[in-house]
This record gives C-alpha cells, structure tokens and sequence, in this order.
C-alpha cells in the first residue's frame, strides 16, 4: 500500500474542509509513455485499496486486471479505516479522533480525492472504470463527472442511485450501531457490538434466500445452536477484528447520498453527459440491486450494453463469479476498441 499525503485543504460537496487529506492506494503493472492504459477500480463497502486480495483472480498476467498491459490502480475510500483520511484517524486540528466528528461526505467527494491521486500519478485518461455495490457508485460518478477521461464504464450490481430499500437495510444497521452504548458515548474503542449486529443485518442482503438454505442447511433434529445464527456470528465477528465501527456508520452514510440526478436536473440528463462505453452488469438473484437496477443504467446511456449473470450468491456474486465476469468483460472491450470510441465522441 501507497500513501498520498495532500497537503492543502480538502473541501467536501456540503462546504466542510478536511486538513491533510491522506489517500491510500496500490498500483499493479506499469503506466505506459501515454498515460492511457488504465484500469480504474472502486472498491465495495469495507473492502481497501488492495483489490488483489479481496477480488481473487482477477489481477495478474492473463487475468482480466493483466498487470503485464494495464496499469491497475484501487484507491482506498475517503471515510474508511484502511488508510485514507475517516472517522479512526486523527484530527490535526484538535489532536484527537474523528469519530461522530468526522465531516459528512457524499460519492462525489469520493471522486474528487480520487482524482487528486489520479493528477498525482500522471495519468492521462482511464481505458476502464470499474466498479461494484457502492464502487459502481463512485465509476458511475466519475464517468458523468470527468466524461472526457473514461473510455469503459464497466457497473456491477449497483444502482443510478440509494433506492429506499438499500437506504432502509443501511438505517436498520446504524440503528443497530446505536443501540450499542459505547458508540453512543462515542468511546474510540466503542461500537464493536454494534457494528456485529449491524453487519447480521448486512448480510441478508448480500446473499439469496436459497444460499442460506443451501449453505446453513441442519439436521432435522435440532433445536438450537443453528447453523444460520453461528454464521451470522462469525460473519459479524470477522468485521469486528477488521474495521472500525466509525467508519462503518460513515460509509453507510456515505453511500444514501447516491443520486446521479442530484443537482444536475434529474437521473436521464445527467446520464446524457456520458461518453464511455457503458456495459452494466446485473445478478438474477441480487436482493439489495436487483437486477432491474443495473439494467435500468443501460436502458438510459445510448449504446449501453446490459448482461445479466445467473448466479446462487446474490449481491456477493461480484465477488465469486469471477470466471463469468471476466468472460463478459472481455467481450465488451473486444466490441467496443478504441475506433468505437472515437467514432462515439466524434
């Protein structure tokens, strides 16, 4: 992991500044003399800038993210607790935590730190930004907000905005946050109950009815200690050992602000500022972005594509179909080169 130190006044959409913005990242393969060989992917909710790890198979020689011709770059979040500036860090301003401090910040802000980094790192234009969950959030943000710097827009069970169930599955978490007394005091070490039931919540909308009842499945005689509750358990524990319940409540926050349309006179006219190729990618058993979703992105940006993946896992399907989303990425670079775009922008 790389750190960028931004040593000027970072000021978020609503107005609030952020001194000494740090922003973490990791690049894979090389930047070639043009600048333009770029993968650009947005990470989902806790994950961080280390895509490699969290998204396995797809980055290395002959893989989708080849590092022997694309120059990868994954940046970490804005509000997160792996590395960028969020809730866990230090204030310079009063030498403590963030905490509930922490300014409110929106998907915009999140491209705009990104594209300080991207400044940074000499890059010219991006051939592809990718992004799933709340990453299609921020890659569908930068390619209406910086339209002349994306080539490929790739969206992954993701929406053009918070719809009201995501929304309500995010409030049932914070409001599970706040039942925790040690995050209402705003302890620094406070919140890890909380946030594990937060996360049990979470999950029901991650994975499809059928997974659990194929997956947690239990013997006929049992009426206790259920498979399904110890999973939901260890699930929630594993976040605990992992992040930071401050900056979980943030980037729940954080991802209801979606709204493409926001400010830029509704959903349709800001699509219309697009100027990448647009593939959009839903899952048929997605419960927090079903399908209906991803398709609708395509039904809205002129010569979009939409393909729909068949799988048992639900919204984590970005994450274990890996092989079939590889497979129809692939296909939509090769229908869409460069003489495509060119021809588009014309």
């Amino acid at each position: 992991m790389k750190k960028l130190i931004y040593d000027k006044p970072f000021v978020t959409e609503s107005g609030d500044v952020i001194p000494d913005l740090v922003i973490a990242y990791n690049t894979y393969g090389t930047l070639n003399d043009e600048g333009d060989n770029v993968i650009w992917v947005c990470h989902a909710l806790t994950a961080n800038s280390d895509v490699g790890a969290w998204w396995p198979g797809m980055v290395g020689g002959g893989l989708l993210l080849d590092t022997s011709e694309y120059f990868i770059v994954c940046a970490n979040i804005l509000g997160s607790c792996y590395g960028t500036t969020g809730p866990a860090g230090i204030n310079p301003q009063t030498g403590k935590p963030w905490l509930k401090t922490f300014p409110p910040i929106t998907i915009r802000d999140l491209v705009n730190a990104h594209e300080i980094l991207r400044k940074s790192l000499r890059i010219n234009s991006i051939h592809t930004v990718i992004g799933s969950s709340i990453g299609g959030f921020q890659a569908l943000e930068y390619a209406v907000m910086f339209p002349d710097l994306i080539r490929h827009l790739v969206f992954i069970a993701s929406g053009v905005r918070q719809t009201p169930w995501a929304i309500a599955f995010n409030e049932s978490q914070r409001l599970a946050m706040e039942a925790d007394e040690s995050f209402r005091a705003g302890d620094p070490d406070g919140g890890r109950r909380g946030m594990k039931a937060a996360r049990a919540v979470a999950l029901l909308s991650y994975r499809s009815a059928q997974a659990y009842n194929l997956t947690q499945k239990d013997d006929d005689d049992r009426t206790d200690l259920f498979r399904a509750s110890s999973y939901q358990a260890y699930q929630g524990d594993k976040l605990v050992s992992r992040f930071n319940p401050y900056s979980y409540y943030c980037i729940t926050k954080l991802s209801d602000t979606h709204n493409i349309g926001r400010g830029r006179g509704g959903t349709e006219k800001a699509l219309s500022r697009i100027r990448a190729d647009v593939l959009a990618i839903g899952i048929s058993s997605d419960f927090l972005f079903p399908a209906a979703d991803p398709k609708f992105l395509a039904e809205n940006v002129a010569g979009a594509e939409y393909v729909e993946i068949d799988s048992l896992y639900g919204h984590d399907g970005f994450l274990i179909e890996t092989e079939l989303i590889t497979s129809v990425i692939r296909k939509f670079w090769k229908n869409n080169k460069q003489e495509n775009y060119d021809k588009k922008r014309a």
